[in-house]
């Protein structure tokens, strides 16, 4: 009995050790491309929705996902602040026109890529077909 005794504590002891060692869950990584611009720019609420989107869905910056984010006033910036997203490896990349689009499709063939609002995705070559 006293056997029995000793491995309840010992298990009761060890128990929150073994919770702490868990494993952290792991946090997925959003790259985002697009414009930049002031806060009080119409387009900053597009930005603000997409947050509200994400935290909605259980997706909270900098606690169940990471976001990262480039933003440019000149779409010929794009194409490397894409290739910087590739090169830090985010799960997909998240873009809103068709410039991003173009620069996200150059710099990887592996990563998924979304696109909020495109005009003609296969007449400007991002897609092949719909």
């Amino acid at each position: 009995m006293r056997l029995i005794g000793l491995a309840v504590i010992l298990s009761l002891t060890l128990a929150p050790l073994v919770v702490e060692a868990q494993p952290a869950a792991k946090v997925g990584r959003l790259g985002f491309l697009g414009p930049s611009f002031s806060e009080d720019d119409p387009r900053a609420e597009n930005l603000r929705a997409f947050r509200e989107a994400l935290q909605n869905l259980g997706y909270v910056d900098g606690k169940t996902i990471a976001i990262e984010w480039r933003l440019a006033d000149n779409y010929e910036l794009y194409p490397a602040l894409a290739a910087e997203l590739v090169r830090l490896n985010v799960n997909v990349l998240v873009t809103p026109n068709t410039p991003g689009a173009l620069a996200a499709k150059r710099a990887t063939s592996t990563i998924p890529i979304v696109i909020i609002a495109v005009g003609d995705p296969v007449g400007s070559g991002i897609v092949s077909s719909l």
